[in-house]
């Protein structure tokens, strides 16, 4: 993790992608909130279903794109919402799903269409990059975001899979 609290990882296949989830699902907790950006293809679902596995998800993890929100079963309940649809999330959320994200670990694709419902503490997630390479930054926003992220990086150092800003995880 880098002086601002960032965590950049190069990752040159799906599952260093996943693998890079299911790290960090394993050190979430009810309330975490987690805003995914990124391009068509850019690999966010792929990042969620390994955030799930981590949180102990048994599920098969697809993107909500249609469905607005998937709920899964977990010892950490997690809600993977797919804002692409911006006005029909609106919805949604005014109805009443924002108040269930207290309770679960909330994981939002396409969060710069629903900025005015992101917390202010949460971990902004840009993935970017086609093909086989993905970048991915991970920033904590609020203490509980920062925590989480030095967990993982303390995580990362302590099992020999740190090797530092924008270096390849491992395939």
């Amino acid at each position: 993790m880098n002086e601002s609290g960032t965590i950049v990882r190069t990752s040159r296949a799906p599952a260093a992608t996943e693998a890079l989830g299911r790290a960090l699902g394993g050190l979430l907790r009810p309330g975490d909130f987690l805003a995914l950006r990124g391009e068509l293809g850019a690999g966010k679902t792929t990042f969620t279903r390994g955030l799930a596995a981590g949180l102990g998800v048994r599920d098969r993890v697809t993107s909500p794109s249609y469905l607005l929100c998937h709920e899964y079963a977990a010892p950490t309940p997690l809600l993977h919402l797919d804002a692409y649809f911006a006005e029909r999330m609106e919805e949604v959320l005014a109805e009443g799903l924002a108040e269930r994200f207290p309770t679960a670990v909330v994981v939002v694709e396409w969060a710069d269409r629903m900025e005015s419902w992101l917390p202010p503490d949460r971990i902004e997630v840009r993935l970017s990059g086609r093909g086989e390479e993905r970048r991915l930054e991970l920033r904590g926003l609020g203490p509980e975001a920062r925590r989480r992220l030095a967990a993982l990086a303390a995580a990362e150092t302590q099992n020999g899979l740190n090797r530092g800003p924008d270096q390849p995880l491992a395939d």
